[in-house]
């Protein structure tokens, strides 16, 4: 079975210019479980999540069906990366205590991918599955990045981003559901740091290709208006959108 490659082709920009998490989000997750012996995160791209998971767990199983992708993957002692869909892990049965997929689910065929999460967690274990929207700064920069997300780069968007633009509030998610605080995440960056995070979306990709024009060129005057000297450093922020639950009994 295929799987959904939006970003193999650009996975060094991908790598060098997404944004993190919060390291609250992994405490948090991290005391869900009944025991920390073994997580498994998959769509782990550079290894972000995993690398984070691993100051909480024993072992960190990290799977990525996109060899490109993990060629990047942040080293740990205790993560393993292999190459794997989410929907066919390998893992044993009953293996893993707390599955995640960060910023990856709406890629995923949700059934075949839940009934792998029910076949791996260990009793007690949890399934987080977890996104962010388009990055906050202020509503004059937020208009245009807005505009280069919905009118510019929009017909480009893959569909199944869809489920990122409703905050993960329509997925379905057939678990005894954990309910978790509101976290956001943020960046200090400058403007060129912005533009390049912009240039890892999946529509922006598209666009460029298909088209073979830059789509930054239709805003670039007035973002940089919007957010003033490019130099100056500013906060970034990303409320991020989690799903937690428990398989049941």
């Amino acid at each position: 079975m295929s799987f959904k490659d939006h970003f193999s082709g650009h996975a060094a920009s991908y790598a060098a210019y997404r944004p993190g998490y919060p390291p609250r989000l992994f405490e948090i997750l991290a005391g869900l479980p009944g025991e920390r012996r073994q997580a498994w995160d998959s769509g782990t791209g550079n290894g972000q999540a995993a690398v984070a998971l691993a100051g909480h767990f024993e072992r960190v199983v990290a799977t990525d069906p996109s060899a490109d992708q993990l060629s990047h993957a942040l080293p740990h002692p205790r993560v393993e990366y292999s190459t794997g869909r989410a929907e066919d892990s390998g893992m044993a049965d009953g293996s893993v205590d707390l599955a995640t997929a960060a910023q990856a689910f709406h890629w995923y065929d949700f059934d075949r991918y839940f009934a792998e999460v029910r076949r791996v967690l260990a009793p007690g274990g949890v399934v987080a599955v977890w996104t962010y929207n388009l990055a906050r700064v202020d509503p004059e920069v937020d208009r245009w990045t807005d505009r280069l997300a919905r009118e510019i780069v929009g017909p480009w968007w893959p569909p199944e981003r869809r489920w990122v633009d409703e905050e993960y509030q329509t997925i379905p998610f057939p678990f005894d559901e954990i309910e978790i605080a509101p976290l956001h995440h943020e960046e200090r960056w400058d403007l060129d740091r912005l533009t390049r995070y912009l240039r890892t979306w999946s529509s922006f990709q598209r666009y460029q290709k298909e088209t073979g024009h830059d789509p930054l060129e239709e805003i670039r005057e007035d973002l940089t208006a919007a957010w003033g000297d490019p130099a100056v450093v500013r906060t970034v922020v990303w409320p991020i959108f989690i799903r937690a639950g428990r398989a049941e009994p």
